[in-house]
């Protein structure tokens, strides 16, 4: 069965998604938006920065990018996504067309919402590759980001 994931942190980047996901399957399907959410490097992550996470945000709007794959494929992000809990939503595309598709979404919060600034320019690289609005693009520029003290990044 196909499904679609709306990606909205660093796997708006197609190379970020194909190195997790070593599938032939997974489609670009291009841009849309979640209503009345915004994103904020709230999700607590093992490595002590702050990850992309959804927030209720009544009037705000969040960009990403949607993809289709199989349902192996988003069983394979279940396990990748650790600490967040797929979720179904409704997404627009820039025709106005509205579509079900599945997200990740923690409950697991941190009280330093600050990512580390290689993910952060993941995500950017992301929304540049999919080009979606510069306004969106400055929201995700402006949010906050630290140095990376560790030596073990992941593949851009």
């Amino acid at each position: 069965m196909r499904i679609l994931y709306f990606a909205y942190g660093s796997n708006m980047s197609s190379v970020r998604l194909r190195s997790r996901i070593r599938s032939e399957t997974v489609k670009v399907v291009g841009q849309a938006y979640l209503k009345d959410r915004k994103v904020l490097f709230n999700k607590l992550s093992t490595d002590e920065s702050g990850k992309a996470n959804l927030v209720e945000s009544p009037g705000d709007v969040t960009w990403g990018v949607l993809y289709e794959m199989n349902d192996s494929d988003v069983e394979q992000l279940d396990r990748i996504e650790k600490g967040y809990q797929r979720i179904k939503i409704q997404v627009c595309q820039p025709d106005g067309e509205t579509l079900e598709a599945v997200t990740y979404q923690s409950t697991q919060l941190t009280d330093d919402p600050v990512a580390y600034d290689w993910y952060k320019d993941l995500i950017i690289t992301g929304a540049r590759e999919h080009h979606l609005p510069q306004d969106y693009i400055a929201y995700l520029e402006q949010l906050p980001a630290k140095p990376d003290k560790t030596k073990s990044k992941p593949v851009h």
